[in-house]
Formats: structure tokens, sequence, C-alpha cells
């Protein structure tokens, strides 16, 4: 929108123990392709039904991917910084890492209390992860954008202060995944196969990245040892590592042993997308944690959707209507755009979504209060004109400050109140969300 180029990359991890295992239970021991196939587009159709506009899917079976991943490999075993051992310690499936004590919780893994914990005894590739704890400390400390939010990286620093350990990168005993190179014993190690996937699919002139987006219990995977295999590779390190906290659902866990999975196209089909989009970026800053339910969303939905901004488009529709109102917005805005709106601008900046979302609705309500004090309703269709217009101007560029967080909306909005050459004239619609009882 402000006219930076831009490239959004998201997509799925394929190999490891836990897609092995997941397959052989699914009855496709020895065929986990045609496994993670099925995975991968179920995957790609939950992003699309909310309208995620990635610019590629990546996949780490994606032979280029597989072919980057092998000569990255190669590149940190030339800085000297890969060797063989022996480990021996614990291993949890469900996050796919290798534990030390400090990070147990009454010796169950916190983010998978349910799963038993791995005793693995292996001879593995090394990563000479521990050379890079100084040179991780200064980076981390010289850039306080580094990694976002700032407790966060308070956590990182405190655990290279416990003392960054060396670790495995490799494993004997899992056939799924990419092939040490010259070694066809061992398979690259999950995560460091998976972390490469956004230098492997970052076109030219997009790397290094602006920000990476992930989830908290993987924290210490991007912040700590991605730049270690970075720096090791001789590649630039991302700008920014933003750590997004959980859902919970009715305040219980999602989790498929609880039973309790619900997929974003069946909110979708209740609900429609942008109203799920609104609920998902407004109820939490993206930092903490947050709760999805039924109840909540319904609520949302009815008081800041269908009786806020789909009831406002709606009446102001049919004053232009009974008034015989039709102007001809320009293109340009002002109210909320970005460049010039310096609440909404500076939100974004801070990657304060919720907030943004709440300085587009605060112009909702003063356009709703211009509305009802001057009772446009009462004047005659000359005297309203100069309400009208500015109602009008308001909603167009409230439509535009809308289109990163409800696209689908902010297009009908524009339609609505942008005739075209052939139709001149403002008529209202349907509401734009109505109201669920």
């Amino acid at each position: 929108m402000i006219g930076d180029k831009v490239f959004f990359l998201t997509g799925i991890d394929e190999h490891g123990g836990k897609v092995e295992e997941a397959a052989a239970q699914a009855g496709f021991a020895d065929k986990e392709k045609e496994f993670v196939d099925q995975i991968a587009l179920s995957d790609k159709k939950e992003q699309e039904s909310i309208g995620i506009s990635f610019d590629r899917f990546i996949r780490t079976t994606d032979p280029d991917h597989v072919d980057f991943c092998l000569e990255f490999w190669k590149k940190v075993e030339r800085s000297g910084d890969i060797y063989q051992g022996d480990y021996d310690g614990v291993y949890c499936g469900g996050c796919e890492g290798y534990l030390t004590k400090s990070d147990l919780k009454d010796n169950k893994c916190p983010y998978h209390p349910n799963q038993e914990l791995k005793i693995i005894k292996e001879k593995n590739y090394f990563f000479r992860w521990s050379k890079y704890a100084n040179f991780l400390r200064e980076h981390i400390n010289s850039h306080q954008e580094f990694i976002w939010p700032d407790y966060r990286r308070n956590e990182m620093l405190s655990f290279i202060e416990q003392g960054i350990q060396d670790i495995p990168i490799s494993r004997s005993n899992i056939k799924w995944g990419i092939p040490v190179p010259n070694d066809p014993t061992q398979t690259i190690y999950v995560w460091f196969d998976a972390l490469i996937n956004y230098l492997s699919g970052a076109p030219e002139g997009f790397w290094p990245a602006n920000i990476h987006i992930l989830g908290k219990d993987n924290t210490r995977w991007h912040a700590l040892f991605w730049p270690a295999m970075l720096k090791s590779a001789g590649f630039e390190l991302p700008k920014t590592i933003l750590v997004n906290g959980f859902l919970s659902l009715n305040g219980q866990k999602i989790s498929k042993s609880l039973g309790n999975i619900i997929r974003t196209s069946e909110l979708v089909e209740q609900f429609g997308a942008d109203a799920i989009r609104y609920y998902l970026l407004k109820s939490k800053p993206i930092d903490t944690d947050g709760d999805i339910s039924l109840n909540k969303i319904k609520e949302i939905y009815n008081a800041d959707l269908a009786n806020g901004l789909g009831n406002l488009v709606q009446r102001i529709a049919r004053l232009c209507d009974i008034k015989g109102y039709s102007p001809q917005v320009p293109l340009a805005t002002s109210l909320c755009n970005p460049l010039e709106n310096a609440g909404y601008k500076t939100h974004l900046e801070k990657i304060e979504l919720n907030l943004a979302l709440e300085e587009i609705w605060r112009q909702i309500k003063l356009t709703d209060a211009l509305v009802n004090q001057e009772r446009l309703w009462e004047k005659s269709k000359e005297k309203v004109k100069i309400g009208l217009k500015d109602a009008v101007r308001n909603l167009v560029d409230i439509a535009y400050a809308l289109k990163p967080f409800l696209p689908q909306t902010a297009e009908k909005i524009e339609s609505i109140f942008r005739p075209n050459k052939n139709i001149s004239k403002i008529t209202p619609e349907e509401s734009l969300f109505p109201k669920i009882n």
C-alpha cells in the first residue's frame, strides 16, 4: 500500500521423525511424500480460506529447497563448524527438539506435557553452536529490534548465559529427511533443514528478511540457532524475529489429543473470512496469548461489525440514495491513510495490529457521530451535500485503511461509494455483516 516491494513466504516443514511416525500411523509407511502432499494441500486451503495472500507456499520437500539445503550444509562444513560426535540426552518428539533439564517442567516438555520424552543415544554430526555464543550476545545487545517483544530478547540472553552447547544436526535412526552429503546413513536434522527455507524461498533482492513471524515455542531456534547457522554459512541475519503468542479454545489448549481442534475454514463458513481476521487481530496484542470462543466471536461480530461498520455503511448509502447524492470520490485518501495518519502508521510500524484497528474504529465512531450530530436525514437535498460528502470520504478512507485487515470488506465499501461509469448512483446493498442471533 505504501509502495514497498513485499514478498510474503509461508509454508510447512515436512521432514523428521514426527512426520515419519504420523505417516506410518495413517497407513503411509514408506510413503511419506504422499502423506505430506495431503497435509500440504489441506494446510494451503486453510490459509486461503481466510485470505492469506502469500507469494510462495514453500515445502521443505520442494526440489529447490533440498538442493539449497545441501549447499548450505557444505558451506557450514567448510567453516569447520560440523563434526561427528555421540549424543546422549532427552528429546521431545513433539518439538523435534533436544531439551536440557532447565527446559523441563515436572520432567515434561512444557509444550507437549502428554508426550513421553525420549532418551536418545546416537552418533551424529554436530554443529559448533557454542562457537557463536559471543556473536549472538553482541548481536542481540547491539540490535534492539532483532527480537520482538523485549521480554523474549531477555529470555534469549538468559539462555546464552546458561551456556550454549553444541547440537546434533543429523539423525541416524530417521529415514524421512534429506540425506547428509557424503553420508547416506544420516539425515539432516529437521530444524537445520526447516530453518533454511527462509533463505531458499527468498527471491533475489529479498534477503535479509525484514521479519520472521513465529510461535513462542520456536523462539530459541529462530533467534539463536538460525542466526548462528547463517553466520557460519556466510549469510546476513534477518532484521527482526517477531514472536507471537498461542491461541486457546474456550480457555483450553488446542490439542489433537484433547480433540478440540477447530479449523479456520469452519470459522469462516460460520462468520466469514473478514470477521475471523478481525477477531484474531483485534482480540489480543500479537505477542501475547489469547482465546477463541464462538460466543466471543459472535459478540464482537455483532458489536463492531454488524452494528458498527456494517450499519454505518448501509446507513450512509441509504441516505445517498434517498437524497440523490452521488459523489465522485478521488483515489487520494487522507483520514486513515498510513502515510498521513500518524496513529495508524505508528501502530503498524510497531506491529501493534490491535491498536491500528482501534484507530480505524475510532474513525468509524466519529463518522457515525457526524451523521447523528448533523441529522443528515432531516436536511434537504441541497443542504445535505456537504455532510454526505464528508461522511462518504471518511468511509472511503476507512476502507483504504482496512485493506491489510479486512480486504474483502474494504473492496465492497469502495465499490459502493465509487460508482463506475455505467452506474453513477449510490444504492444501499445488503448489510456487509448481517447480525447473528
